[in-house]
């Protein structure tokens, strides 16, 4: 694939987002050694950090100008205990995540367990400390910690999972329905990273809505080259295990499309994605950067 079009400096942001992880991670409330050990290492996993970078982004582009990374932080830690109970054994099984051992490899199964059900609230508190921080005062604290909640739970993250995990082996026979199951497995919290981040900067509810679309949209397209480099790349080039999702008779966008059709309908969300903000008058460089970063990324 080729180099990203709009190439940005995004670098500053993901340092300042793994500052605050680390911050989060040396601040943790007492805890049983076992438990503080297995959220730390789930936390500060390497990673692409996209989810906060699209708080960060979103902020500035709405407006904003002051720091944003502990609210981004808040929403990778989110991020970061999916993907801990998503390799667990009972779901997808996997030993290896973002080129190391997965958290329940490292750390056991009963103690992801738990460390993913802890890091929930702790992102919560995360996000109303930072969005508190930030003297926005309680008016702000609140939506922005019930937009990442439910984006989150059952009618997001959750319950994408759950439909992802009840059709394995049923291949999906319409993209409707592949796409209803990655909107809420992987758009949700991706859209809610962008409407938060226009919501900490004070943005009409038009800009929010708007900054939302774009992430859910480009959620979907993160989801569907995913599947992509699923057949097309090496464990190593992905940093996590290849070939899994036939494995696992996942329903698959290259399965339904081919791997060219697959990849024609992810360049088409992300600049529809991009439309929207520029309806908008959001279309930052950096937001346009992330887009063509999620269609041309390697892993």
């Amino acid at each position: 694939m080729a180099e990203p079009m709009f190439a940005v400096d995004i670098a500053p942001d993901r340092s300042d987002i793994d500052a605050a992880i680390a911050k989060l991670c040396d601040s943790l409330p007492p805890l049983p050694s076992r438990l503080a050990e297995a959220i730390r290492y789930t936390l500060r996993g390497p990673g692409k950090r996209l989810r906060g970078m699209l708080v960060t982004t979103s902020y500035r582009a709405a407006g904003g100008g002051g720091d944003v990374s502990g609210l981004a932080a808040a929403v990778e830690m989110l991020h970061a205990y999916s993907l801990a109970h998503d390799d667990l054994p009972c779901m997808d099984d996997d030993e290896m995540r973002r080129g190391r051992a997965t958290t329940h490899k490292a750390c056991g199964v009963p103690a992801t367990v738990v460390a993913g059900v802890a890091i929930i609230p702790l992102a919560a508190r995360a996000a109303a400390d930072a969005v508190g921080g930030m003297h926005r005062g309680a008016p702000r604290v609140a939506p922005i910690v019930a937009t990442l909640m439910q984006a989150a739970g059952a009618s997001g993250m959750i319950g994408g999972q759950l439909q992802d995990l009840i059709a394995e082996n049923t291949p999906a026979d319409s993209l409707e329905k592949l796409e209803r199951i990655h909107r809420a497995k992987t758009g949700a919290l991706m859209a809610a990273s962008c409407k938060v981040g226009g919501m900490a900067a004070d943005a009409p509810d038009t800009s929010v809505q708007a900054l939302g679309s774009f992430g859910a949209d480009l959620g979907l397209a993160f989801q569907i080259v995913d599947d992509v480099l699923d057949v097309t790349s090496s464990s190593a080039e992905l940093g996590k295990t290849a070939g899994r999702d036939a494995e696992l008779g996942k329903s698959t966008y290259p399965a339904l499309l081919g791997v060219d059709g697959a990849m024609d309908r992810a360049i088409a969300l992300a600049r529809q994605g991009c439309r929207t903000l520029n309806e908008h008058n959001l279309l930052s460089q950096e937001l346009r950067h992330l887009a063509d970063l999620v269609i041309t990324r390697t892993h």
